[in-house]
């Protein structure tokens, strides 16, 4: 009987280690669906405020453009006028 005993004990903890093992990964495997989600909302930012910087120079380029080739227009044309 004591052999019996101590297969039962030992099928016993490989159960309940397995069961531990279990809850481990189902632990793990929330935390990292958790990771997951967290980095697709940052990068779903990162996207967006790109977008947003894209269209803010693209704004600024057509005012600042503009305003570069005039002072080099009137700079032109003081250099013609005076010399």
């Amino acid at each position: 009987m004591s052999n019996e005993d101590e297969i039962r004990q030992i099928l016993t903890e490989i159960r309940d280690n397995q069961r531990t093992s279990l809850q481990r990964q189902e632990e793990h495997l929330r935390i990292a669906r958790e990771q997951l989600d967290r980095a697709k909302s940052q990068i779903g930012e990162s996207i967006d405020l790109q977008r947003e910087a894209i269209a803010r120079a693209r704004a600024l380029s057509r005012i600042a453009l503009p305003a570069v080739l005039l002072c080099i227009a009137l700079i032109f044309y003081l250099i013609v006028k005076y010399f």
